[in-house]
């Protein structure tokens, strides 16, 4: 069946298994369905983490995918299409195209469900980061292309009449840690998954001490026991500067985000996750690069603080940060604390006061 003679559908499945920024990319589209087709039901298929994500959006389904352990290798896979093909599922949009979410697609396709996966263009991606030849040009937005799927299955949307995530309300565990909120809140993520694209720490210090001299409280986050150990320590040099990773859940962390007047993020999902509630996001880059298509929804391109190109005239040379070139792993070195706090400063003098 041709795209231009698919039906909208009624009942569209979303699959997006991981990571974690990339199925928070997913947010604005999931919402910009809800809001422009209020009659279209819903399910996304993830891991079970990420259903935090979508209690904020009304009327989504949210099926848990245990593709580690009963639904893993080709029969659990197909347990999994098993379970989701009794839902009535008239549309699959593959948001993931990997491996396990294309044997998905493929059972879809057999029984005449339209399927339309996400493409990545990854021959784009391999000139942006090639070490010769280079083709240093923006690459579409992540989350364009996944309007680009929607479009396909006949249900274009409107990324930009889209209403953001509200700011939520905290809870009384919450604020127990947080205090009352007497001045501007700014959290700081400054872990990522790989090395390449985490700013050195001892540099990360002297931003946070830059920005407590202008009166503000910083909330820390990042997970897992080695980064908490490290986040406590950050935390340590001052009463407004708290360490958040290991003391709240992972939705009472999103409840605290949506209240931050700003978020620093590496190229990481928490800058994702932040720009879901309209937070503004400063990105800081290493090896990776924003022309990958992997800036926060509606956060401009000035807000992304790059290494010294004229240093480094490779970058990027990776699109996840996986990729270790020798002589490049400093890169983000070059980012001087003070232009980073200085960013951040510009940002919260414009920044419209609370009601």
């Amino acid at each position: 069946m041709l795209e231009n003679e698919l039906n909208p559908p009624k009942h569209l499945l979303i699959m997006r298994l991981s990571a974690i920024g990339d199925v928070a990319m997913t947010v604005p589209v999931v919402l910009a369905l809800r809001q422009q087709y209020p009659e279209l039901k819903i399910t996304i298929v993830s891991r079970p983490l990420f259903k935090s994500f979508f209690t904020y959006l009304p009327d989504i389904d949210f099926y848990v995918a245990d593709v580690e352990n009963s639904q893993t290798g080709l029969q659990g896979l197909y347990k999994l299409y098993k379970d989701l093909s009794v839902l009535g599922i008239d549309a699959f949009a593959d948001l993931h195209n990997v491996l396990r979410s294309k044997v998905i697609a493929t059972f879809f396709k057999w029984n005449q469900v339209p399927v339309i996966s996400l493409n990545k263009d990854r021959k784009k991606r391999k000139k942006l980061t090639a070490l010769k030849l280079k083709s240093l040009s923006p690459m579409k937005s992540m989350i364009d292309r996944h309007a680009e799927v929607c479009k396909k299955l006949q249900l274009p949307v409107a990324l930009s009449e889209v209403k953001l995530i509200e700011r939520q309300p905290l809870s009384i565990e919450i604020k127990e840690i947080t205090g009352e909120k007497n001045l501007k809140w700014i959290g700081i993520a400054p872990f990522a998954t790989y090395e390449t694209k985490m700013y050195p720490l001892s540099l990360m210090k002297e931003v946070i001490q830059l920005m407590l001299q202008e009166g503000v409280k910083i909330f820390l986050f990042g997970g897992g026991k080695k980064e908490v150990e490290q986040l406590k320590s950050m935390a340590s040099i001052s009463n407004n500067c708290v360490n958040i990773a290991g003391t709240l859940s992972f939705q009472q962390e999103l409840d605290l985000m949506s209240n931050l007047d700003l978020m620093l993020s590496m190229d990481s999902g928490n800058g994702h996750m932040a720009a879901m509630f309209g937070v503004p996001v400063v990105t800081m880059w290493g090896n990776t690069h924003p022309f990958a298509g992997f800036v926060p929804f509606r956060q401009p391109i000035e807000n992304s603080l790059l290494p010294d190109t004229e240093k480094y005239p490779f970058l990027p040379t990776s699109v996840y940060g996986n990729k270790i070139v020798p002589d490049y792993t400093d890169c983000m070195k070059t980012i001087q604390p003070e232009i980073v706090a200085n960013k951040i400063k510009q940002l919260l003098a414009n920044s419209i006061p609370e009601k």
